[in-house]
């Protein structure tokens, strides 16, 4: 399971998703993550599919491997769907005990079964296909308007790197850690709730230290390199649009164009056709 989370990890490879700028790429997170949103019917569902499925075969990464994510969060997205499920009122379509499922619930759970599917999906592509250095850059040039009021951009876009990056090195330090402690005998599966959260305390105590000490070997690091924050510092690959990003940013505006559109007046459209 540790080794299925996709997120923070950077998939290699040569296509136009990857060498788009990384701003380039940040927006078009916030403008998926905002279609997502505003879209209401299945058939802008369609069209989001669509287009995601289109950026996935430029992207060049495995259907698969960005898949293989979504294991670590199917507990959650069932929760939600159950609970969107069986507790919206509205018209009953059947019901057994104190349970019923009713259209609207229908409707709802999956419109939030697809959403966060896609989200997930999306919100991965982001670090599939850009790299710690370039995202760090790509969101501190962003944020540059905040440091007229005082907001310290460089070190919010630094940490917020350094916990990417410090994903793919717990989750591999985790399947260690659980490899030695199953070797000497611990269980983590079987048992009942609480004794499998007894048993993870072999599991996390160790975890913390040994991310503790990953952080203190960092900060050493930095220092002795004399970081001293972004003040008056200078990059020595800086970020410049080309003609594919404008591409990109057309690409966008029209994809949400679609959507707010089909969202709008798709159904009435075809009440009318009928």
């Amino acid at each position: 399971m540790l080794r299925d989370i996709t997120l923070g990890q950077y998939y290699q490879a040569d296509s136009p998703i990857h060498r788009l700028d990384p701003r380039t790429k940040l927006v078009g997170v916030f403008v998926w993550i905002a279609s997502l949103f505003l879209i209401k019917n299945f058939y802008a569902y369609i069209a989001v599919a669509v287009f995601l499925a289109a950026v996935i075969r430029l992207s060049t990464v495995p259907l698969r491997f960005i898949l293989k994510g979504m294991k670590a969060i199917f507990f959650l997205l069932m929760i939600t769907v159950l609970f969107n499920l069986f507790l919206t009122p509205g018209e009953v379509l059947c019901s057994w005990w104190v349970f019923q499922i009713t259209k609207e619930g229908l409707r709802t759970a999956v419109f939030m079964a697809l959403r966060l599917t896609f989200l997930i999906i999306g919100s991965s592509l982001l670090t599939l296909t850009t790299t710690p250095n370039n995202l760090t850059d790509g969101l501190e040039s962003l944020m540059s308007p905040l440091k007229l009021i005082r907001v310290p951009v460089h070190e919010i876009s630094m940490m917020m790197s350094i916990a990417l990056r410090f994903i793919p090195i717990l989750l591999e330090e985790t399947d260690k850690i659980m490899k030695a402690q199953e070797a000497r005998g611990a269980d983590f599966e079987s048992g009942n709730l609480i004794r499998k959260v007894k048993a993870m305390v072999p599991l996390l105590v160790p975890l913390f230290i040994s991310a503790f000490r990953r952080a203190g070997d960092l900060a050493m690091a930095m220092e002795a390199r004399c970081y001293r924050g972004g003040e008056g510092r200078t990059k020595m690959k800086p970020l410049r649009y080309q003609k594919l990003d404008l591409i990109a940013y057309i690409v966008l505006a029209v994809y949400l164009a679609v959507c707010i559109l089909i969202g709008r007046y798709a159904e009435s459209m075809i009440s009318l056709i009928q």
